[in-house]
């Protein structure tokens, strides 16, 4: 009986593992949302890290977030690191590129719970009374994501991420 079970558990292992290597070598997550301001508001939001806090979604889960700032104070070369709970990790993002008051591009590099390097974009368009704006983050599939898009895409975790944050910024635009 015992001989089976193992049987069993052995062969469910070797299945995940064989569907985490199917999985793509890398992932693109989009969202989009109007918001009724002009773009070159919005795009002091993102392209300035100090005003991250206002909007995004992942600076409110924990408290005692540690954050530094260097590099230039906005725009190209601005840096923003990040160490907090399970929840946050630890991180790093630059921006790489932008083109005011249409896109930001930014190099992120998760570091903990594990390492990861993406690329985020951020596009803006004037769009009737508003801005469009595109919020999309690629990067490769490394084992480990794989390994987790087994059970859930990365559209799946980040996706409900990036519509709180850009309902946030819309909000905060708005006002």
């Amino acid at each position: 009986m015992l001989k089976k079970i193992a049987i069993g558990i052995i062969a469910v292992v070797v299945i995940i593992l064989g569907l985490a290597l199917t999985q793509p070598n890398s992932y693109t997550v989009t969202r989009s949302a109007t918001i009724k301001a002009p773009p070159e508001k919005i795009y002091g939001l993102i392209s300035d890290f100090h005003n991250w806090t206002l909007w995004s979604p992942w600076e409110h889960l924990d408290p005692n977030m540690k954050r530094t700032h260097s590099g230039a104070p906005a725009g190209v070369g601005a840096v923003y690191g990040w160490e907090g709970n399970d929840q946050v990790g630890a991180g790093r993002m630059e921006i790489t590129g932008a083109a005011a008051p249409s896109k930001v591009d930014i190099k992120l590099d998760f570091l903990k719970p594990f390492e990861s390097h993406n690329t985020t974009v951020f596009a803006l368009a004037p769009e009737g009374d508003g801005t469009r704006v595109t919020w999309t983050m690629s990067g490769p599939s490394a084992f480990m994501t794989k390994l987790m898009g087994v059970f859930m895409s990365m559209d799946s975790m980040i996706g409900p991420d990036f519509e709180k944050g850009l309902a946030s910024m819309k909000a905060v635009a708005e006002k």
